[in-house]
């Protein structure tokens, strides 16, 4: 059986009666149509199946309403979440998404990648992939070749050559550890996440910032290196309270490891928390069900998600400017907890 033939653009303006241009504004959300015949050439195209050739009208255009999106660790709750949001404001803004999933963080090669983007005529790299390592120093040193904007998501170690939106890590140890304080706790342990990831680090930094300010000691002993995940947090709980029986109040480096760390609490008969207060990182949708419910520093990763292409659709549009100007010093954007 011989397949339909696939509508074209001439189809649709036949069906509806006008030119083929007035046709292409609509696809373009161009304002110079008129109501009526705006109606009139969407119900065509939904009654047809139209969908316009975006290779054709990439070429056409110069560009390719493409972003290629480099992440790792969707199934931790940040990534996730801030992957989710970029794909979702990618979409209202005009943009398909090319994702790239990398496997190992230590071991993943930019070089490459970033060329395999840019042979795919994507107008702009998202690079999501968190600095763990040493993975991010083509990142400080900006020795990647090829052309086109690419913004990195998350902290780094040093000043890196391409625009960067983070969220302030060291904020978040600040705060939790200032919200235990202030409760009236005096030994604060940390379950800190795998220490070879910068936001680990920065974490235990606000931490421990924050316990020195009080003239007190950051014992090494009240840190706990943790993984994200559940099972660590319980087991980290039984650590600390082995190596500091006082242990009145942990900060666990993001919400999942927290809800280890509550169970073990219950598991010892340690009451939550009248002998041990737990704050937590992310603000999961479940912390309010946890028992008792969870004390937690928001991550905006929405927030930061729409930002990210945002920028990097501004960046784009710069790139893209007839008469180039003198490229300002790469812009640092820090999201506030």
């Amino acid at each position: 059986m011989a397949k339909s033939k696939r509508p074209t653009i001439r189809d649709v303006a036949a069906a509806a009666g006008v030119s083929t241009q007035t046709v292409s504004r609509v696809i373009n959300n161009r304002p110079d149509v008129a109501p009526e015949t705006l109606e009139r050439v969407q119900e065509v195209i939904r009654e047809t199946g139209y969908a316009p050739n975006m290779l054709a009208r990439g070429l056409t255009q110069g560009r390719s309403h493409q972003l290629g999106v480099v992440a790792y660790g969707l199934e931790y709750f940040g990534p996730s979440r801030i992957v989710g949001a970029i794909e979702r404001t990618a979409a209202e803004m005009g943009y398909g998404i090319s994702l790239t999933l990398i496997l190992d963080p230590e071991t993943v090669d930019a070089d490459s990648i970033l060329t395999g983007l840019r042979a795919r005529q994507v107008d702009g790299i998202i690079w999501a992939v968190p600095e763990v390592g040493d993975n991010r120093s083509w990142a400080r040193s900006g020795g990647i070749d090829g052309n086109g904007p690419v913004l990195l998501v998350g902290p780094m170690n040093g000043r890196s050559q391409f625009p960067t939106v983070s969220i302030d890590n060291a904020a978040m140890g600040r705060l939790a550890t200032q919200h235990l304080l202030d409760g009236g706790a005096r030994h604060i342990g940390i379950v800190t996440g795998p220490m070879s990831w910068w936001e680990a680090r920065q974490r235990l930094a606000g931490w421990r910032e924050t316990i020195e300010a009080t003239g007190r000691e950051a014992e090494d002993c009240l840190i706990v290196e943790g993984d994200w995940t559940v099972a660590c947090g319980e087991q980290a709980l039984y650590r600390l309270l082995e190596t500091c029986p006082d242990l009145d109040a942990v900060f666990a480096s993001n919400d999942q490891m927290a809800l280890g760390l509550m169970h073990a609490a219950h598991t010892v008969g340690r009451q939550i928390p009248e002998d041990i207060a737990v704050v937590g990182v992310d603000n999961i949708a479940e912390s309010s069900h946890f028992w008792p419910p969870l004390t937690t520093v928001n991550q905006p990763l929405a927030d930061a998600g729409v930002l990210d292409v945002h920028t990097i659709d501004a960046m784009i549009e710069r790139s893209r400017q007839a008469r180039r100007v003198l490229e300002p010093a790469p812009e640092q954007i820090v999201v506030e907890p």
